[in-house]
């Protein structure tokens, strides 16, 4: 009976001393990049940037951008930003793309061109500047054309009227 206690007992033991395998890596998980110094937490699928400029800035959107998993038009689209409402840049990367988070200093969730976004603080400035401007009235040419009458062209045709 001792016998059969002591090998159960070190069996028990020598499992106990076994670890478990690590979990799975998939594109959720979080992992932590350090890029020129900075550390940048990011989803495995977001890939971490070559070259890395902080920016912490708050910036809205001049569009529906979409938000890719890497600094370039060949990665895959992680999702798109609202137009007009605000998020948070991180850094500039490669190309100059903007590294881009849900709030300051959080999470990585990908990169966006560097016209996709403008500064908070620029924002109606930027889209008051951007509205088309209206027309001026558009001058007429005349012309005598032997007596009381004339022949008139407006500058944005090339045909005469004759009067």
């Amino acid at each position: 009976m001792n016998k059969s206690l002591v090998l159960v007992l070190l069996a028990v033991l020598s499992l106990a001393a076994c670890k478990a395998p690590p979990p799975p890596v998939t594109d959720d998980t979080l992992v932590t990049s350090e890029v020129n110094g900075v550390k940048l937490v990011h989803r495995h699928a977001v890939a971490a940037p070559g070259e890395f400029t902080p920016v912490n800035e708050s910036y809205r959107a001049l569009y529906a951008a979409s938000v890719m998993t890497t600094p370039d038009f060949s990665g895959k689209v992680v999702r798109y930003l609202d137009n007009a409402k605000p998020f948070e840049v991180l850094g500039r990367v490669e190309h100059s793309w903007l590294a881009v988070a849900d709030e300051p200093n959080g999470q990585l969730i990908g990169y966006i061109p560097p016209k996709a976004g403008v500064e908070s603080s620029r924002y109606d400035a930027t889209i008051r500047s951007d509205r088309p401007r209206p027309r001026r009235n558009s001058k007429q040419v005349c012309v005598a054309v032997g007596g009381a009458s004339k022949a008139c062209r407006t500058n944005d045709t090339a045909t005469w009227i004759l009067d």
